[in-house]
Protein backbone atom coordinates (compact mmCIF):
# COMPACT_ATOMS: atom_id res chain seq x y z
CA UNK A 1 0.00 0.00 0.00
CA UNK A 2 1.46 3.38 -1.02
CA UNK A 3 1.66 6.35 1.30
CA UNK A 4 -1.06 8.20 -0.63
CA UNK A 5 -3.38 5.20 -0.49
CA UNK A 6 -2.74 4.92 3.22
CA UNK A 7 -3.55 8.61 3.78
CA UNK A 8 -6.65 8.41 1.57
CA UNK A 9 -7.93 5.52 3.67
CA UNK A 10 -7.29 7.46 6.89
CA UNK A 11 -9.02 10.58 5.55
CA UNK A 12 -12.03 8.49 4.53
CA UNK A 13 -12.19 7.06 8.03
CA UNK A 14 -11.99 10.59 9.45
CA UNK A 15 -14.90 11.69 7.26
CA UNK A 16 -17.12 8.87 8.52
CA UNK A 17 -16.10 9.60 12.11
CA UNK A 18 -16.88 13.29 11.69
CA UNK A 19 -20.34 12.41 10.39
CA UNK A 20 -21.10 10.45 13.55
CA UNK A 21 -19.66 13.30 15.63
CA UNK A 22 -22.15 15.70 14.04
CA UNK A 23 -25.02 13.35 14.94
CA UNK A 24 -23.87 13.05 18.56
CA UNK A 25 -23.18 16.78 18.86
CA UNK A 26 -26.60 17.74 17.53
CA UNK A 27 -28.39 15.17 19.68
CA UNK A 28 -26.59 16.02 22.93
CA UNK A 29 -26.87 19.81 22.56
CA UNK A 30 -30.58 19.56 21.84
CA UNK A 31 -31.42 17.56 24.96
CA UNK A 32 -29.79 20.09 27.28
CA UNK A 33 -32.26 21.52 29.81
CA UNK A 34 -33.65 25.01 29.32
CA UNK A 35 -35.53 26.95 26.69
CA UNK A 36 -33.48 29.02 24.28
CA UNK A 37 -36.35 31.38 23.51
CA UNK A 38 -36.93 32.11 27.20
CA UNK A 39 -33.21 32.70 27.72
CA UNK A 40 -33.28 35.28 24.93
CA UNK A 41 -36.58 36.98 25.78
CA UNK A 42 -36.50 36.62 29.55
CA UNK A 43 -38.70 34.82 32.08
CA UNK A 44 -41.52 37.36 31.77
CA UNK A 45 -42.01 36.90 28.01
CA UNK A 46 -45.49 35.90 26.90
CA UNK A 47 -46.08 32.38 25.53
CA UNK A 48 -46.95 33.90 22.15
CA UNK A 49 -43.60 35.69 21.86
CA UNK A 50 -41.76 32.56 23.01
CA UNK A 51 -43.53 30.43 20.41
CA UNK A 52 -42.93 33.02 17.67
CA UNK A 53 -39.20 33.13 18.44
CA UNK A 54 -38.96 29.35 18.56
CA UNK A 55 -40.64 29.23 15.15
CA UNK A 56 -38.25 31.90 13.85
CA UNK A 57 -35.24 29.89 15.08
CA UNK A 58 -36.61 26.71 13.50
CA UNK A 59 -37.00 24.98 16.87
CA UNK A 60 -40.59 23.92 16.24
CA UNK A 61 -39.60 21.60 13.40
CA UNK A 62 -38.85 17.90 13.99
CA UNK A 63 -35.30 17.25 15.17
CA UNK A 64 -34.36 15.27 12.07
CA UNK A 65 -35.30 18.22 9.85
CA UNK A 66 -33.35 20.57 12.10
CA UNK A 67 -30.35 18.25 11.82
CA UNK A 68 -30.50 18.09 8.03
CA UNK A 69 -30.73 21.89 7.79
CA UNK A 70 -27.85 22.30 10.25
CA UNK A 71 -25.70 19.71 8.45
CA UNK A 72 -26.36 21.40 5.11
CA UNK A 73 -25.25 24.75 6.51
CA UNK A 74 -22.21 23.05 8.05
CA UNK A 75 -21.16 21.60 4.69
CA UNK A 76 -21.34 25.12 3.25
CA UNK A 77 -19.13 26.48 6.04
CA UNK A 78 -21.93 28.21 7.94
CA UNK A 79 -22.22 27.23 11.60
CA UNK A 80 -25.24 29.34 12.45
CA UNK A 81 -25.84 32.56 14.35
CA UNK A 82 -24.68 32.95 17.94
CA UNK A 83 -27.60 33.61 20.29
CA UNK A 84 -25.29 35.31 22.79
CA UNK A 85 -23.34 37.59 20.46
CA UNK A 86 -25.67 37.88 17.48
CA UNK A 87 -22.77 37.17 15.11
CA UNK A 88 -21.98 34.24 12.80
CA UNK A 89 -20.46 31.39 14.78
CA UNK A 90 -17.69 30.86 12.22
CA UNK A 91 -16.58 34.48 12.65
CA UNK A 92 -16.38 34.11 16.45
CA UNK A 93 -14.44 30.87 16.17
CA UNK A 94 -12.11 32.29 13.52
CA UNK A 95 -11.27 35.12 15.92
CA UNK A 96 -10.50 32.79 18.83
CA UNK A 97 -8.90 29.96 16.85
CA UNK A 98 -5.43 31.53 16.31
CA UNK A 99 -5.19 32.38 20.02
CA UNK A 100 -5.84 28.81 21.12
CA UNK A 101 -3.55 27.53 18.37
CA UNK A 102 -0.75 29.81 19.58
CA UNK A 103 -1.19 28.61 23.17
CA UNK A 104 -1.37 24.93 22.18
CA UNK A 105 1.66 25.02 19.86
CA UNK A 106 3.74 26.92 22.43
CA UNK A 107 2.78 24.54 25.24
CA UNK A 108 3.48 21.41 23.20
CA UNK A 109 6.82 22.84 22.05
CA UNK A 110 7.82 23.47 25.66
CA UNK A 111 6.71 19.97 26.68
CA UNK A 112 8.64 18.29 23.84
CA UNK A 113 11.81 20.24 24.62
CA UNK A 114 11.58 19.15 28.27
CA UNK A 115 10.04 15.68 28.11
CA UNK A 116 12.00 13.83 25.42
CA UNK A 117 15.47 14.60 26.87
CA UNK A 118 14.16 13.81 30.36
CA UNK A 119 12.64 10.53 29.16
CA UNK A 120 15.85 9.48 27.39
CA UNK A 121 18.00 10.36 30.40
CA UNK A 122 15.64 8.52 32.74
CA UNK A 123 15.79 5.38 30.57
CA UNK A 124 19.56 5.44 30.10
CA UNK A 125 20.13 6.14 33.82
CA UNK A 126 17.57 3.58 34.95
CA UNK A 127 17.19 3.32 38.75
CA UNK A 128 19.85 5.99 39.23
CA UNK A 129 19.25 9.39 40.86
CA UNK A 130 18.58 11.03 37.48
CA UNK A 131 15.87 8.44 36.74
CA UNK A 132 14.29 8.86 40.15
CA UNK A 133 14.29 12.65 39.83
CA UNK A 134 12.70 12.53 36.37
CA UNK A 135 10.11 9.99 37.50
CA UNK A 136 9.27 12.12 40.54
CA UNK A 137 8.79 15.12 38.27
CA UNK A 138 6.50 12.99 36.10
CA UNK A 139 4.37 11.87 39.05
CA UNK A 140 4.07 15.45 40.32
CA UNK A 141 3.16 16.71 36.85
CA UNK A 142 0.44 14.09 36.41
CA UNK A 143 -0.95 14.59 39.92
CA UNK A 144 -1.28 18.39 39.79
CA UNK A 145 -4.22 19.71 37.71
CA UNK A 146 -3.26 22.06 34.92
CA UNK A 147 -5.15 25.00 36.43
CA UNK A 148 -3.14 24.60 39.66
CA UNK A 149 0.07 24.89 37.64
CA UNK A 150 -1.35 28.14 36.33
CA UNK A 151 -2.18 29.48 39.79
CA UNK A 152 1.28 28.56 41.11
CA UNK A 153 3.05 30.29 38.21
CA UNK A 154 0.87 33.38 38.60
CA UNK A 155 1.62 33.56 42.33
CA UNK A 156 5.37 33.11 41.86
CA UNK A 157 6.18 34.99 38.66
CA UNK A 158 3.34 37.54 38.46
CA UNK A 159 2.64 38.36 42.11
CA UNK A 160 5.77 37.67 44.14
CA UNK A 161 8.53 38.30 41.59
CA UNK A 162 6.37 40.43 39.28
CA UNK A 163 8.19 39.79 36.00
CA UNK A 164 5.23 38.56 33.93
CA UNK A 165 1.61 39.77 33.65
CA UNK A 166 -1.10 37.78 35.38
CA UNK A 167 -2.96 37.08 32.18
CA UNK A 168 -4.90 38.44 29.19
CA UNK A 169 -3.94 38.21 25.53
CA UNK A 170 -1.83 40.52 23.40
CA UNK A 171 -1.36 39.83 19.70
CA UNK A 172 2.36 39.00 19.26
CA UNK A 173 2.22 40.06 15.61
CA UNK A 174 1.30 43.59 16.66
CA UNK A 175 3.27 43.80 19.91
CA UNK A 176 5.93 41.02 19.89
CA UNK A 177 7.50 41.67 23.30
CA UNK A 178 4.20 42.17 25.13
CA UNK A 179 2.65 39.21 23.31
CA UNK A 180 5.45 36.87 24.36
CA UNK A 181 5.34 38.11 27.97
CA UNK A 182 1.61 37.38 28.16
CA UNK A 183 2.13 33.96 26.55
CA UNK A 184 4.94 32.68 28.81
CA UNK A 185 2.91 31.80 31.91
CA UNK A 186 -0.11 30.04 30.32
CA UNK A 187 2.10 28.17 27.84
CA UNK A 188 4.50 27.12 30.62
CA UNK A 189 1.67 25.98 32.90
CA UNK A 190 0.15 23.86 30.16
CA UNK A 191 3.57 22.71 28.92
CA UNK A 192 4.60 21.48 32.39
CA UNK A 193 1.38 19.48 32.70
CA UNK A 194 1.88 17.87 29.28
CA UNK A 195 5.56 17.16 29.93
CA UNK A 196 4.83 14.48 32.50
CA UNK A 197 2.80 12.30 30.10
CA UNK A 198 5.22 12.59 27.19
CA UNK A 199 8.25 12.02 29.43
CA UNK A 200 6.82 8.83 30.94
CA UNK A 201 5.92 7.44 27.51
CA UNK A 202 9.40 8.27 26.16
CA UNK A 203 11.03 6.57 29.14
CA UNK A 204 8.91 3.43 28.78
CA UNK A 205 9.54 3.21 25.03
CA UNK A 206 13.27 3.74 25.44
CA UNK A 207 13.53 1.04 28.12
CA UNK A 208 11.80 -1.43 25.80
CA UNK A 209 13.96 -0.54 22.80
CA UNK A 210 17.23 -0.56 24.73
CA UNK A 211 16.65 -4.25 25.44
CA UNK A 212 16.25 -5.19 21.77
CA UNK A 213 18.83 -7.33 19.99
CA UNK A 214 19.69 -4.76 17.30
CA UNK A 215 20.65 -2.24 19.99
CA UNK A 216 22.91 -4.82 21.64
CA UNK A 217 24.37 -5.62 18.23
CA UNK A 218 25.08 -1.94 17.56
CA UNK A 219 26.92 -1.72 20.86
CA UNK A 220 28.86 -4.88 20.04
CA UNK A 221 30.02 -3.32 16.76
CA UNK A 222 31.74 -0.63 18.78
CA UNK A 223 29.40 2.25 18.06
CA UNK A 224 29.53 5.09 20.54
CA UNK A 225 26.85 5.22 23.21
CA UNK A 226 25.56 8.53 21.84
CA UNK A 227 25.08 7.10 18.33
CA UNK A 228 23.36 3.97 19.65
CA UNK A 229 20.94 5.98 21.79
CA UNK A 230 20.10 8.80 19.38
CA UNK A 231 20.31 7.08 15.98
CA UNK A 232 19.08 3.56 16.74
CA UNK A 233 17.15 3.53 20.00
CA UNK A 234 15.43 6.92 20.01
CA UNK A 235 14.29 6.72 16.37
CA UNK A 236 12.31 3.55 17.13
CA UNK A 237 11.23 4.55 20.63
CA UNK A 238 9.78 7.83 19.40
CA UNK A 239 6.88 6.18 17.55
CA UNK A 240 4.63 5.53 20.62
CA UNK A 241 5.55 8.99 21.89
CA UNK A 242 4.12 10.53 18.71
CA UNK A 243 0.68 9.25 19.69
CA UNK A 244 0.90 10.90 23.08
CA UNK A 245 2.13 14.17 21.56
CA UNK A 246 -0.77 14.18 19.07
CA UNK A 247 -3.37 13.61 21.77
CA UNK A 248 -1.74 16.13 24.09
CA UNK A 249 -1.81 18.76 21.35
CA UNK A 250 -5.52 18.16 20.82
CA UNK A 251 -6.07 18.30 24.58
CA UNK A 252 -4.05 21.50 24.84
CA UNK A 253 -6.12 23.02 22.06
CA UNK A 254 -9.60 22.37 23.34
CA UNK A 255 -9.51 20.88 26.80
CA UNK A 256 -8.09 23.70 28.93
CA UNK A 257 -11.18 25.75 29.58
CA UNK A 258 -10.24 26.30 33.21
CA UNK A 259 -6.67 27.36 32.34
CA UNK A 260 -7.96 29.92 29.86
CA UNK A 261 -10.21 31.20 32.62
CA UNK A 262 -7.29 31.49 35.03
CA UNK A 263 -5.24 33.57 32.59
CA UNK A 264 -8.18 35.41 30.96
CA UNK A 265 -7.02 33.89 27.67
CA UNK A 266 -9.78 34.50 25.09
CA UNK A 267 -9.44 31.21 23.23
CA UNK A 268 -11.87 28.64 21.96
CA UNK A 269 -11.99 26.89 25.34
CA UNK A 270 -13.33 30.00 27.03
CA UNK A 271 -15.72 30.52 24.10
CA UNK A 272 -17.06 27.01 24.68
CA UNK A 273 -17.61 27.79 28.36
CA UNK A 274 -19.51 30.96 27.47
CA UNK A 275 -21.68 28.96 25.07
CA UNK A 276 -22.51 26.43 27.79
CA UNK A 277 -23.29 29.09 30.39
CA UNK A 278 -25.64 30.93 28.03
CA UNK A 279 -27.06 27.80 26.37
CA UNK A 280 -25.92 29.21 23.05
CA UNK A 281 -26.59 26.03 21.07
CA UNK A 282 -25.23 27.15 17.66
CA UNK A 283 -22.03 28.44 19.24
CA UNK A 284 -21.61 25.32 21.37
CA UNK A 285 -22.15 23.05 18.37
CA UNK A 286 -19.61 24.99 16.33
CA UNK A 287 -16.98 24.84 19.07
CA UNK A 288 -17.46 21.09 19.54
CA UNK A 289 -17.15 20.41 15.80
CA UNK A 290 -13.99 22.51 15.49
CA UNK A 291 -12.37 20.82 18.50
CA UNK A 292 -13.32 17.39 17.10
CA UNK A 293 -11.70 18.29 13.76
CA UNK A 294 -8.55 19.36 15.59
CA UNK A 295 -8.42 15.98 17.34
CA UNK A 296 -8.80 14.18 14.02
CA UNK A 297 -6.16 16.27 12.28
CA UNK A 298 -3.79 15.63 15.18
CA UNK A 299 -4.28 11.89 14.76
CA UNK A 300 -3.77 12.21 11.00
CA UNK A 301 -0.50 14.04 11.61
CA UNK A 302 0.53 11.25 13.96
CA UNK A 303 -0.18 8.72 11.20
CA UNK A 304 1.98 10.70 8.76
CA UNK A 305 4.83 10.81 11.26
CA UNK A 306 4.41 7.06 11.87
CA UNK A 307 4.90 6.47 8.16
CA UNK A 308 7.99 8.69 8.18
CA UNK A 309 9.69 7.03 11.15
CA UNK A 310 8.58 3.49 10.27
CA UNK A 311 8.12 2.93 6.47
CA UNK A 312 6.58 -0.49 7.14
CA UNK A 313 3.40 1.23 8.34
CA UNK A 314 2.60 2.94 5.05
CA UNK A 315 2.91 -0.38 3.22
CA UNK A 316 0.46 -2.10 5.49
CA UNK A 317 3.05 -3.67 7.77
CA UNK A 318 4.91 -5.52 5.03
CA UNK A 319 1.92 -6.79 3.03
Amino acid sequence: MSLWSYLTKRIGFMTVTLFFVTIMTFAITNILPGNVAILILGENASPERVHALRDQLGLTQPLWIQYIDWLGDLLHGHLGQSLRYGQPVEALIAERLPRSMLLAVSAVTISIILSIPLGVIAAVKRNEPADLAASMFGFVGISIPVFLWGIVLVMVFAVWIDIFPTGDYVNPLQHPIAGIRHLVLPASALGFALTAYIMRMTRSSMLEVLGEEYVKFARAKGMSRRVVILKHALRNAIIPTITVVAFQFAYAFGGVVVLEKVFYWPGIGQLTLIAIQNRDIPLLQGCIIVIAIIYMLSNLMADVLYAYFDPRIRYGGGE
